[in-house]
């Protein structure tokens, strides 16, 4: 797949996001430090101000601050000044960094969401604490280990529910408008999917990936395999939502596109260390079966996202529709310090095969289509010729078809626009390929 290798030994896990989801170095680089020996000696007045400064806040500031916050933030104003990826990580940074690119972290397994001031749960993951405990959607949240959770914010609730795998929690829950219960349960390692799957109709299938994680090409891979056992047969068109998605790990992002493409470069990376500079191509492998494709993008969709769009659409293998993406054409690199801290640290800029860099541009799709609310309208009274009394029958042995009064089951294109385009596309150049 690779022309080059992947990183040997992983000294450099290169990434791509908007925010925090970054691959992490499996050891720190040495690569970046010849660079300040090029550029000559160190400014001695600089150093001497910078000094200055500091003993200035430290003898004048309102309040005592010691020496250890003074340079932490001066680390963390060094490297936010950059651009607006770089960042200095302090351990608890760092650990959820790598919580987020491993999709597995201490936890409970539910998905929850705020209403009316209470955590509410949304879902409980299957096989997982929650799930076990019978923890049921819907169920509010009122405490956690005896603290009220109104007025908490969703981050908060959610980094109490997480912790140290094993350690016990109870939550206390209401059910229905009911009394108040408890249910105690242990964190434990959690997975969580990046990739969800389901066949929108016969012989048209759906993938959504939310987030680039270390196993989302694995697991496109086989939501590919499900979706074909399920259809019984291949399919016949595929949508790839990458809407929403900020991105993540850059070697998943090859993966994914490695599975709709047979050849030619995905993409390539350029940056001053010898490391950044990478070009990734296509094995002849074809997980997809050559399916036609529509790939939904918006301006949500970034960096991995869009090196997946970008070589798609140069390389003719799915059509682009929505909206036009981010525009974060940027690699950030992540070098493990002492004391688990890091830096997450640009390094270089990514190209699409055509030589395209979306920096600041974003891709613009083939269609655009943007969001629309959709209202069904409710089915008329009418009647057809089948259901009048006495009607002749089809003379060439077909069924008849009279007026359905059973309610459709709801699909995720009904109330979906962007997403109805693109099957009406795949449904169309299906007929026209006669396939």
């Amino acid at each position: 797949m690779l022309q080059s290798p992947r990183l040997t030994s992983l000294a450099l896990t290169i990434a791509l996001v908007v925010g925090a989801p970054l691959a992490l170095a499996a050891e720190p680089a040495a690569a970046p430090a010849p660079a300040a020996s090029a550029q000559g000696p160190l400014p001695l007045e600089e150093l001497r101000t910078f000094a200055e400064v500091m003993d200035r806040i430290k003898a004048a500031y309102v309040e005592p601050v010691d020496d250890k916050t003074l340079l932490e933030n001066a680390i963390k104003g060094m490297l936010s000044n950059l651009d607006p990826h770089s960042a200095y990580l302090g351990p608890e940074d760092f650990q959820e960094l790598q919580e987020s690119t491993s999709g597995e972290f201490g936890g409970l397994g539910i998905e929850v969401g705020l209403e009316d001031g209470f955590v509410k749960v949304v879902s409980p993951i299957d096989d997982t604490p929650a799930s076990r405990a019978g923890i049921e959607a819907g169920d509010l949240i009122v405490k956690i280990n005896g603290q009220p959770t109104r007025g908490q914010s969703m981050t908060e609730a959610v980094d109490k529910m997480r912790g140290k795998i094993g350690e016990k929690i109870t939550l206390t829950l209401v059910r229905d408008g009911g009394q108040p219960f408890d249910v105690t349960l242990a964190r434990a390692v959690i997975q969580v999917k990046s990739v969800k799957s389901q066949l929108l109709e016969d012989n048209y299938g759906y993938i959504r990936i939310t987030q680039f994680q270390v196993k989302t090409g694995e697991e496109v891979g086989k939501a590919l395999a499900k979706m074909r056992k399920d259809n019984g047969k291949k399919l016949r068109g595929l949508v790839l939502d990458l809407r929403n998605n900020p991105g993540g790990v850059l070697q998943t992002a090859v993966e994914v596109a490695d599975h709709f493409l047979t050849k030619g470069l995905i993409v390539y990376t350029k940056g001053r260390i010898a490391n950044s500079e990478l070009r990734f191509s296509a094995d002849p492998a074809d997980a997809s079966e050559g399916v036609p494709l529509v790939v939904l993008i918006n301006g949500g969709s970034a960096s991995a996202s869009e090196i997946v769009a970008g070589a798609l659409q140069d390389q003719k293998r799915g059509v682009l529709m929505g909206t036009d993406s981010f525009g974060k054409g940027s690699v950030q690199t992540v070098l493990p310090l002492n004391n688990d801290r890091a830096l997450k640290l640009t390094t270089a800029l990514y190209y699409t095969p055509n030589g395209r860099s979306i920096q600041a541009q974003g891709i613009v799709p083939d269609i655009e289509v943007r969001p629309a609310k959709l209202t069904a309208e409710a089915d008329s009274e009418t009647f057809k010729e089948a259901d009048l009394q006495g009607h002749l029958g089809n003379g060439n042995g077909g069924a008849e078809r009279p007026t359905s009064g059973a309610k459709r089951k709801e699909r995720p294109q009904d109330d979906d626009f962007q997403l109805s385009q693109a099957l009406s596309l795949l449904k169309g150049l299906s007929i026209t390929q006669n396939k």
